[in-house]
C-alpha cells in the first residue's frame, strides 16, 4: 500500500506523527510511506524507517513571493509529484494549507472531520473524514486519524520507532533547551543560569543549543564562565538528533526540540505554564512534565495578561513557579 502523508510542520507537530508511522507499519508489512514537510523540517521524517521519500516544501516562503518566477517553477514541480498516485493520502495536520496540498493529488483522501479539525473549514476537502476527540494528546490524535484511514486499531503504548545512531561524543551530557517561541513559554533566565552553575558546580557537562541570533545571545549568557559548558551550533536537525539521543538528560521548556529528546527515549524534564500537557506536553515513558500551580495556568496565551511594561525579572509568573532547587532534587546527577 503506497500511502502519502501531509504534515509540513512545526518540529513538535512533526514529532508528534512518529507513533502513528510505527503502527502503522506493526499493522501493515507491505506500507510504504511518503511524507510531504516544509524544508526546514525535511530531516525529521527520515529518522523514523518507515518513510521511503520525503517531499519538502516552502509554502511560508512561497507565500511571500507568489509571483516569483522560482516560486512558480517549484510550485509546478510539486504538483507534478504530488500528482503520482497512491492508494491514500492522509491529512494529519488539519489546516487550510495542508487541505490545499492534499487536493493536488490522486488517491482516497483522509482527514479530520470538522468537529476534530484544527481549522473546521480543511474537513471540506476530504474523501473520508475522521472523529478524534480533541481532549486527547496530539500523538494519540494522530494514531487514531491513522489507523482509521488505513484500517487497524491501536494498540499498544507509545513507540515513536525513531532509528538514531547516538553521538558518542556529547554522551553524558545535560542539555538545557532554553529556546521556544511564545513569550509566555520561556523560563526566566535567571532560574536557567541558576540550575547551570549547580551542574556545574557538580562537574556535570551541559550542552546549550541555540538556533537564531537571540538565542545564542542568551545561551552564552547562561554558561559564561561555567566549566564543562558548551554550546551546541545549528549542524541541522539529523545531527542536533544523533547528539540528544546520548543525552544524560534534558531540562526543557515548552520546545519542539524537548519533544524530539522525548521521540529519542532520553530522560526529560519540561517546564510548563501557559501551554496544557495533557493535549501537547512531552510525551512517553522517560518524560516528567513539571506543570505550574499559578491559578490562570494553563490559558494557551502567547502573553500574558498579567504582564505590566516593562517586563520585570523573573517573568511570566507562571514560569517562575518552577524552583531550580526542585528540578536538582529530581533529576539523577550521580
Amino acid at each position: 500500500m503506497r500511502v502519502l502523508l501531509i504534515k509540513t510542520s512545526s518540529l513538535g507537530d512533526v514529532v508528534h506523527t512518529y507513533a502513528a508511522l510505527t503502527d502503522a507499519a506493526r499493522a501493515l508489512p507491505d506500507l510504504y510511506i511518503d511524507w510531504v514537510v516544509e524544508e526546514a523540517y525535511a530531516e525529521l521524517p527520515r529518522l523514523h524507517p518507515q518513510v521511503r521519500e520525503v517531499i519538502p516544501v516552502q509554502l511560508r516562503r512561497w507565500r511571500r513571493t507568489p509571483w516569483a518566477r522560482n516560486t512558480r517553477q517549484a510550485w509546478a514541480a510539486l504538483r507534478q509529484r504530488l500528482q503520482q498516485p497512491y492508494d491514500v493520502v492522509i491529512d494529519a495536520q488539519g489546516l487550510l494549507k495542508s487541505a490545499w496540498l492534499m487536493r493536488q493529488t490522486h488517491g482516497l483522501s483522509v482527514g479530520f472531520d470538522r468537529s476534530s479539525a484544527r481549522e473546521p473549514l480543511a474537513a471540506w476537502f476530504y474523501d473520508h473524514k475522521v472523529s478524534v476527540s480533541r481532549s486527547m494528546h496530539a500523538v494519540e490524535r494522530s494514531r487514531q486519524l491513522v489507523a482509521a484511514a488505513l484500517g487497524y486499531e491501536v494498540q499498544g503504548a507509545v513507540d515513536y520507532g525513531l532509528q538514531v545512531s547516538p553521538d558518542r561524543a556529547c554522551q553524558g551530557s545535560i542539555w538545557l533547551l532554553h529556546g521556544t517561541t511564545w513569550p509566555t513559554k520561556h523560563w526566566p533566565e535567571g532560574q536557567w543560569r541558576a540550575l547551570a552553575e549547580q551542574f556545574a558546580a557538580q562537574g556535570i557537562q551541559q550542552i546549550v543549543p541555540y538556533g537564531n541570533a537571540l538565542e545564542n545571545e542568551r545561551a552564552q549568557r547562561l554558561i559564561l564562565g561555567l566549566p564543562g559548558a558548551r554550546l551546541w551550533q545549528p549542524q541541522g536537525l539529523a545531527k542536533l538528533a544523533a547528539a540528544l539521543a546520548s543525552a544524560r538528560a534534558v531540562v526543557t521548556v515548552d520546545s519542539g526540540l524537548g519533544h524530539l529528546a522525548a521521540a529519542l527515549h532520553r530522560p526529560v524534564w519540561g517546564l510548563y505554564g501557559p501551554t496544557d500537557t495533557t493535549l501537547t506536553g512531552l510525551y512517553g515513558p522517560t518524560v516528567t512534565n513539571l506543570v505550574s500551580q499559578h491559578p490562570c495556568s494553563p490559558c494557551l496565551q502567547h502573553h500574558c495578561a498579567l504582564q505590566k511594561k516593562p517586563r520585570p525579572a523573573g517573568w511570566p509568573p507562571c514560569m517562575a513557579d518552577h524552583q531550580v532547587d526542585d528540578l536538582m532534587h529530581r533529576i539523577p546527577v550521580r
